[in-house]
């Protein structure tokens, strides 16, 4: 099956060129699309030259930072149109590890609407993260899971598998959240499109280069919308 990775980078000019190299030793028959929104540091224009050297690479550059929703979505759109078959969402800062790409692939291969790399799965696990980080992702996704009955363990996971027929079962330019809520959102949006989530136990390492791009802004969106529709669920008025 024809295989698209979409990498979203701002600000990623010390990680690009390594997790590229990686993911394709690990995979050479994939394809990667670096989603850039117009990095100060750069990183485009180090995008264009690994384009150029490895015809598996290709850019998508974008007008600015718009959050990485907005990336995701433009990365699907090309890949749609240019006719993968599997829609990889993957982080430029190497905390997907290349070495589990294989495990959602093969899920994606034998007919998984959704697979998510998860670390809160038996086999899951986390690496250099915090207390407070790793209590923020398990109680966004047992939340997330409660208001929305997902049905996952790692509703926020954001190393993940479509196939081309589950997103085009989604109305992508509905899908308007960002960050963390983003995730959650393409979860449950494939729910509701009456197709089956399956979770893959990955090693989630947190990023040795670069700044993570997590903010107060970005959690307080997940909770405000997942409360939201929660809510807009249980409504028992609701038709």
């Amino acid at each position: 099956m024809k295989t698209l990775v979409v990498i979203p980078t701002y600000n990623e000019a010390e990680n690009v060129g390594w997790i590229t190299e990686k993911v394709l030793a690990e995979q050479p028959e994939v394809n990667i699309l670096i989603a850039d929104d117009n990095s100060p540091d750069g990183t485009g224009d180090l995008a264009d030259k690994l384009a150029i050297e490895d015809p598996r690479i290709h850019v998508l550059h974008r007008a600015g930072k718009e959050g990485l929703g907005a990336a995701y979505r433009a990365g699907f759109a090309w890949g749609l149109e240019n006719g993968y078959d599997v829609l990889v969402e993957m982080d430029a800062d190497g905390s997907h590890r290349p070495e589990d790409l294989g495990k959602l692939l093969e899920s994606a291969k034998a007919g998984a609407p959704l697979t998510l790399g998860s670390r809160w799965v038996p086999g899951g696990s986390v690496v250099n993260w915090p207390m407070r980080r790793e209590l923020l992702s398990r109680g966004a996704s047992i939340y997330a899971r409660f208001m929305l009955n997902l049905g996952v363990k790692d509703a926020t996971a954001g190393f993940r598998a479509f196939r081309r027929e589950t997103l085009e079962a989604i109305d992508l330019e509905a899908v308007e959240s960002q960050g963390y809520c983003f995730q959650i959102d393409m979860t449950r949006q494939t729910r509701l499109a009456g197709l089956e989530v399956a979770e893959v136990p990955i090693t989630f390492v947190e990023r040795i280069h670069g700044q993570s791009k997590m903010s107060f802004g970005i959690v307080q969106e997940a909770l405000t919308r997942v409360t939201i529709w929660g809510f807009e669920r249980l409504n028992p008025f609701k038709r």
